[in-house]
């Protein structure tokens, strides 16, 4: 069976290294730890691993992890090192989360990718034969969205991290999970305000990246949200990119985020643990930035 949620009861909480922040955001990692919250997520950006350097130092409890480390921007056994000391210096507190990421996100980069699984397969057997140079390595979770990559992560790994995954359908890809103390992790987009429509314009911001994405597209497909995806493919073939908004049902976006009252949103928050599955949150504000936002986490906790 997979690992279940913190027993604490509390979400763990994505943070970004905004330049010109970056302290800003240590301090509040700090008070995250200080308040007993699950974990710290790195995303997938640039200096991820340089955050967790910081991280490792800045608390003294709290488990931290990348969510994740595209695996195209550095050599495995160069990762391997980085997240051996990381795992070494925090004693014991961090995870090595890695993922394909997105081929636009890497065209731009200029980097050419080639089989998502066969690729990440390799990846980790490059990480665990750099073992003996690096020291001990940290649990290695893989970014998952469909059941080809969550059973790699199964068969090769320690747990999974989906991000805007669908809670509906979540029952269905932790069903396929055999393995005691596998972790299960969602990164969930969450804006705590009583006004819905406000957040879940947010929501639409956020995801409407997404859903130009094909990997995720037949993701949510197969959450069950064909009608939702085959609508916004055909507006994108035609060139219509301002029904986009539209098309992105309240029913879907509810599924994939979370929003409203302080009350909804931790009742929301516990339905994913309930599921068997973590929440990170990545916090929005309809009033104000990253550093905002996590402030009414920390409210909601408090």
């Amino acid at each position: 069976m997979p690992a279940l949620p913190d027993p604490t009861g509390l979400p763990a909480l994505s943070v970004i290294g905004v330049p010109g922040k970056r302290n800003a955001i240590l301090e509040l990692a700090a008070e995250a730890d200080r308040l007993g919250f699950a974990g710290l997520a790195s995303p997938g950006v640039h200096g991820n691993l340089a955050l967790c350097g910081s991280l490792a130092h800045v608390t003294s409890r709290i488990p931290f992890w990348t969510s994740i480390q595209p695996i195209y921007h550095s050599h495995p056994t160069e990762v391997a090192i980085t997240a051996a000391h990381l795992y070494e210096v925090s004693g014991g507190r961090f995870r090595l989360g890695l993922g394909v990421s997105h081929a636009p996100a890497m065209e731009r980069l200029g980097i050419d990718t080639g089989k998502p699984l066969a690729d990440m397969q390799r990846y980790v057997e490059g990480i665990r034969a750099a073992a003996k140079p690096a020291g001990e390595l940290p649990p290695i979770w893989l970014a998952t969205l469909r059941n080809k990559m969550l059973d790699l992560a199964v068969s090769n790994a320690d747990g999974a991290i989906w991000a805007n995954a669908s809670l509906s359908h979540m029952p269905a890809q932790v069903a396929r999970v055999d393995r005691d103390g596998f972790f299960l992790a969602n990164m969930v987009p969450t804006v705590i305000d009583a006004d819905k429509q406000a957040a879940r314009a947010i929501h639409r911001r956020t995801l409407g990246g997404y859903i130009m994405l094909p990997n995720y597209r037949n993701y949510w497909k197969q959450a069950g949200y064909e009608a939702e995806m085959v609508a916004i493919e055909e507006a994108l073939a035609a060139g219509d990119r301002d029904r986009l908004p539209e098309l992105m049902t309240d029913q879907w976006l509810d599924d994939c985020t979370i929003s409203g009252s302080p009350g909804e949103v931790r009742e929301r928050l516990d339905a994913w643990s309930a599921a068997g599955v973590l929440p990170i949150a990545v916090m929005s504000s309809t009033t104000g930035g990253q550093a905002k936002a996590i402030g009414e986490l920390f409210a909601l906790y408090a």
